[in-house]
């Protein structure tokens, strides 16, 4: 029986998911990464090598049965996550991960070159890392990006990358293609990936690797995707409306549709599957605001004192400080969490239906802005085991709310894999 394989790429770790052809997971194994290392105020950088060692040993750890049978391979990356190389894949920069935010300076440059629907204006796009290692001297033959040098170790050709990773490179994922104002930033193409779309074949795992793993056959290397959107597609959505509302520490709504949404005041954007689009944004609302009231048991214990079915009669905009990007673009937005009830359950039946209100006006922002209205929403997260929010949720979308069967990321870069996300 084939097996299909994601390959996950966090901040904190490397997760391996094996997958049947229905997309079942057969086996999962994690292996831990150091943390960043932070030389300097906004800096936060990892080793590549460090990946890689992760990644052997993290798929070392699944049944070699299992790997036996091994078709093709995915790999996800965290987005904006980028290094220099040389013409041998060696690295000669450090990696500057997501979350580094030291490329201020570049990002105020393409403020002024890029145009508004571009997402490279922001000191943790790929696009303000890679202008940030050119000023600081360091020089390659090739920018990649997280997902990309893992491929290549793999055995995929040096210098590719996928639509989602490349475009806050840059890449303009409507025309297929780099835009020509990239030239104003003094990036020369010689130094940018080649872009394939998701799912596409992009090399064979090396002789080497089949012989470590016992894979039997020769086995496919595809395009994989970003972190975010591995986690998103982990949860089955495959049809145009349906979409998926991660309810982590902020809310994350992210929807199929048949055209691309882009709306940088509102972080609005989309990330190219074939001929569809994965259109999205995220609030600053979320599970960090209950954090501040409440832990897990008590959360639970008072859910299940709640009615759904009934309006809380408190009218709360709950966020963890002031400020808001999606669905409103008002960075002075205050908290709001009252007047606040000395009942607990109401108190709390109040916050949770005020997240379920911006979910809700998350995804009519997306509708007015070209999106379908969802058909159904799957939800990951912490919050998709609460059935209280759950069917509150439902009540205010009027549409089907379900939790995921699955939601590691790399489950969503073993559905890449074996062909289940992107229609041929």
């Amino acid at each position: 029986m084939p097996t299909w394989l994601g390959i996950d790429l966090g901040t904190s770790g490397v997760r391996a998911c094996l997958i049947d052809r229905d997309g079942e997971v057969l086996a999962e194994s994690r292996t831990v990464l150091p943390p960043s290392a932070t030389p300097t105020p906004g800096a936060a950088e990892q080793r590549p090598e460090h990946w890689w060692q992760a990644v052997l040993d993290t798929v070392d750890g699944l049944p070699p049965a299992l790997r036996a049978e091994l078709d093709a391979i995915a790999v996800d990356g965290t987005s904006g996550t980028l290094l220099l190389c040389d013409r041998d894949g060696e690295p000669t920069s450090p990696a500057l991960m997501y979350n580094d935010r030291r490329a201020t300076a570049e990002a105020e440059r393409l403020a002024a070159i890029a145009p508004p629907q571009a997402v490279v204006q922001t000191p943790t796009s790929a696009l303000a890392h890679l202008l940030w290692l050119l000023d600081q001297g360091h020089r390659g033959a090739h920018a990649l990006h997280q997902a990309d040098w893992i491929a290549f170790r793999l055995g995929a050709p040096l210098g590719t990358s996928d639509e989602h990773n490349a475009l806050k490179l840059g890449y303009d994922p409507e025309a297929r293609r780099w835009p020509d104002w990239l030239s104003e930033t003094g990036v020369t193409t010689r130094l940018l990936p080649r872009v394939m779309p998701v799912g596409t074949p992009i090399g064979r795992l090396t002789p080497a690797l089949r012989d470590r793993w016992g894979c039997r056959r020769a086995v496919a290397l595809v395009a994989g995707t970003t972190d975010s959107n591995a986690a998103t597609l982990a949860s089955g959505i495959r049809e145009i409306g349906e979409a998926s509302t991660a309810l982590g520490s902020t809310l994350v709504l992210k929807i199929l549709s048949p055209r691309p949404v882009f709306a940088p005041e509102y972080g609005v954007y989309s990330h190219r599957l074939g001929d569809r689009w994965l259109a999205g944004g995220a609030s600053n609302s979320g599970g960090a605001v209950l954090r501040r009231f409440f832990d897990d048991a008590r959360l639970a214990e008072l859910s299940a004192r709640i009615d759904p079915g009934r309006d809380s009669g408190l009218d709360y905009y709950p966020l963890p400080a002031p400020g808001e990007r999606f669905p409103r673009n008002d960075p002075r937005l205050e908290p709001r969490l009252g007047p606040r009830p000395n009942d607990e359950v109401a108190f709390l039946h109040g916050l949770l239906e005020g997240i379920a209100r911006i979910e809700r006006e998350g995804y009519r922002r997306l509708h007015e802005l070209g999106a379908p209205w969802p058909s159904r929403v799957v939800s990951t997260g912490g919050g998709a085991r609460n059935p209280t929010w759950t069917a509150i949720r439902q009540r205010l979308l009027g549409v089907p709310v379900t939790a995921a069967e699955h939601a590691e990321a790399a489950c969503g870069s073993a559905r890449i894999a074996a062909g289940l996300v992107v229609p041929a």
